[in-house]
């Protein structure tokens, strides 16, 4: 394979001497500068979503041609309103965009969906759903946006779930949905206790995920509206669990998830085989799998699929994994992720990231043999300034080995160092060694930051995410404490400049923290954090989850209640900093005003901050630049930073 030729400036390094520059927090704390990079099928058209700054700020979609190297930008959004989650090009001239906005429902605080189009032909935006197609709906659908199939063979049509229609409105039917503005029609009713469907490569109706309280069932029919037989039955968060990712372009070969040896696998199965024996396709080593699978409409089959542990893509096709070698060949010290393929696989967008370079994406031409930068995920944030981060292990208080990464200011050694503890939200999430605009805007302002794969954390097999269901403030936390301890046992930390540091149910942890711990750390900081958790499992009584969430969570309230850091208010001793949004629909407000009320009650050193139309994730750019600045302040008079000494 030739060499490709790259458009790349590598910045000078500085010297273990040199000072490293302090950058400003909106550095980090900006949305980035482009997301949701998407190529058109025929290749000639990218989209991308690219933050707007200055007197009127938000995002925009830009559409690049890239044969004229022409621009347009035909949406735009204050991000107070809506916000674009995704773009998906349905065919060569029209762009999917999927929106979320904050509403209310029965009095219920709410996230809904849209998903509009825009056309290259016809230059105008218009809604995918006309209001025609509304009137037959018994009441108007939340979600608006599921598209369960591209239908990429028709240009005119795509396949969507909604609930509201048929004698079972409560649960989803699948609608083919006309592009043009014309008739659309029901193709899959409804049935009950059926959350979601999937469809096989020749665009039917195959698989039926059926959910009654915490039991799952997997149904397939080989028709449209057919006869449904179960192929599994299993309980949400149980090791038997096999869940459907898709279909290969026989109609019979199903792709699988499921734990293989206590660890998250790749498999397939062919329906035809009455024991429905699954064949493994892809496992790691102590470590699990959670694939999405990439299917190649040129050669008509799947071609390898992305670990979402880790965002590397494996290939089985020799044409593609060629390509992938070839890429690492000329990209050595990246990451080097394909997140679009033209229908062709001639054209593709690389994103390359390492633990220092936030993300670059290229442009590649396999027939021409370029490969350019596109765009840069954050253009403020320079890999000469960003810092290093090392993988280690520590023991918790039972011998249980937790898995840790360690951000160290750049040029200085790891030793009685002023340190933020950092535990990921989810809780069933994880945090890796890869670039994390947090932490390195922690470690640019001279601390050192210790993040941890707490007990119910995911990537390490079923044992140790089950540990994690129902233990909130249980072992998930004292694997928390235990990393601290570490950290001053190893010289790193300097114990008298300690700070927690977390958002969701990291804020929650970080409360959790100083609540039920002395003389371990000087303050702590939570976003958004979950400070009763009796309360948080009672707010999903009007959801379709609940069962789900207090079978995660628990469900005897009493324990839940005194593992919640507003029961546990008159305990901290340090300095609190609140930070939440108004309009959050995953972590009310409620937590954080409830919060500091009972910190104030105690007389406790503690400051809130509400974010006016901020969500869970701070898609406003305002709200999140002032939610770092807010950091910046407060740990700088509470810690004494490696650039203040």
């Amino acid at each position: 394979m030739c060499a490709y030729h790259t458009q790349i400036a590598h910045a000078e390094q500085p010297t273990s001497n040199q000072t490293v520059q302090q950058l400003p927090a909106e550095a980090f704390g900006s949305l980035p500068d482009v997301s949701n990079v998407r190529l058109s099928p025929d290749g000639n058209h990218i989209a991308f979503v690219q933050r707007l700054d200055g007197k009127e700020p938000g995002s925009v979609i830009s559409i690049f041609n890239v044969a004229d190297k022409s621009q347009i930008y035909p949406i735009r959004t204050d991000n107070k309103r809506f916000r674009i989650t995704n773009l998906t090009w349905a065919n060569n001239d029209i762009l999917l965009v999927k929106a979320n906005f904050p509403a209310t429902r029965y009095g219920t605080p709410v996230t809904e969906s849209r998903l509009v189009k825009y056309s290259l032909t016809e230059k105008k935006m218009s809604n995918v759903l006309k209001k025609s197609v509304m009137k037959r709906f018994k009441w108007i659908p939340q979600f608006q946006s599921n598209v369960i199939d591209y239908l990429p063979e028709d240009d005119e049509h795509i396949l969507m779930q909604f609930r509201g229609m048929g004698n079972t409105p409560e649960y989803p039917s699948v609608m083919k949905v006309n592009l043009a503005g014309g008739r659309s029609h029901w193709v899959q009713p409804s049935r009950r206790d059926v959350w979601d469907w999937i469809t096989d490569r020749q665009h039917t109706v195959r698989i039926g995920i059926y959910r009654d309280d915490t039991a799952y069932r997997i149904y397939e029919q080989s028709e449209n509206k057919g006869d449904m037989r179960v192929l599994w039955e299993f309980e949400a968060f149980e090791e038997n669990v096999i869940w459907p990712v898709g279909f290969d372009h026989d109609p019979n070969i199903l792709y699988v998830n499921s734990y293989v040896d206590g660890y998250k696998a790749l498999s397939k199965v062919d329906l035809r085989d009455p024991e429905l024996k699954l064949e493994l396709v892809f496992s790691r080593e102590g470590r699990d799998v959670n694939p999405s699978l990439v299917y190649s409409r040129a050669k008509k089959k799947v071609i390898g699929f992305t670990d979402g542990d880790d965002s590397d893509y494996t290939f089985w096709d020799n044409d593609l994994t060629k390509l992938a070698n070839g890429l690492d060949k000329a990209l050595p010290d990246f990451n080097n992720e394909i997140i679009s393929l033209s229908d062709d696989n001639r054209r593709y967008i690389l994103l390359t990231t390492n633990q220092t370079e936030s993300g670059t994406f290229f442009f590649g031409d396999r027939d021409t043999q370029d490969l350019a930068p596109f765009a840069y995920r954050y253009r403020a944030l320079p890999p000469e300034l960003m810092a290093k981060t090392k993988s280690h292990i520590y023991k918790a208080r039972d011998g249980q080995e937790i898995q840790a990464f360690l951000t160290t200011p750049k040029g200085v050694e790891a030793k009685n160092l002023p340190l933020i503890v950092h535990p990921h939200g989810g809780p069933i999430s994880f945090s890796n060694a890869g670039f994390s605009n947090w932490s390195q805007f922690f470690a640019n302002q001279g601390y050192a930051v210790l993040q941890m794969n707490y007990r119910g954390s995911i990537g390490y097999g079923f044992d140790f995410m089950k540990a994690g269901i129902a233990k909130w403030g249980q072992q998930m936390q004292t694997d928390v404490e235990d990393a601290t301890r570490w950290a001053i046992e190893q010289g790193i930390a300097d114990p008298k400049r300690i700070c927690i540091v977390g958002g969701s149910y990291g804020g929650y942890a970080a409360m959790m923290e100083v609540a039920t711990t002395k003389n371990l750390y000087q303050c702590a900081v939570s976003f958004a954090g979950v400070m009763d958790v009796e309360d948080l499992v009672k707010n999903h009584r009007n959801f379709t989850n609940y069962d789900i969430v207090k079978k995660q969570v628990g469900d005897d309230f009493d324990v839940l209640y005194e593992n919640s850091p507003v029961y546990h208010a008159k305990n901290v001793d340090v300095p609190v900093l609140l930070i939440h949004g108004e309009k959050d629909r995953v972590v009310r407000v409620d937590h954080s005003e409830d919060m500091y009320d009972a910190l104030k009650k105690h007389n406790k050193d503690v400051e809130y901050i509400e974010l006016e139309n901020g969500t869970h994730y701070l898609t406003n750019n305002k709200n999140r630049v002032a939610t770092f600045k807010a950091m910046e302040r407060f740990l700088a008079e509470n810690l004494k930073s490696t650039t203040q000494l």
